[in-house]
């Protein structure tokens, strides 16, 4: 995978899965791992988010297929640069 971050709306199969999970944000923490920031937030594809258990976090390294990359526009472009910008550090 080239990109580290896919914009929002993508769709991924992750490693050892067998549900596709749609990515809704990034850099999200988890309330029991507070010590570690994940790359992605997603939540289950097609359902969407049900319920707060319903939320996903993982790694780039977890995602074993893009099914479908989400809509970029200038906007989400300069925004996944600032957001490479401040990760990187």
């Amino acid at each position: 995978m080239k990109e580290k971050y896919l914009p929002i709306g993508s769709v991924v199969l992750l490693k050892g899965g067998t549900h596709k999970i749609m990515i809704n944000g990034y850099c999200a923490v988890a309330a029991e791992r507070k010590d570690k920031t994940f790359d992605y937030r997603g939540c289950p594809y097609p359902e969407g988010i049900i319920e707060s258990s319903g939320v996903a976090l993982f790694d780039i390294d977890q995602i074993d297929e893009v099914c479908f990359t989400g809509f970029r526009n200038n906007e989400s472009l300069d925004f996944i640069d600032k957001l490479e910008a401040i990760t990187s550090k």
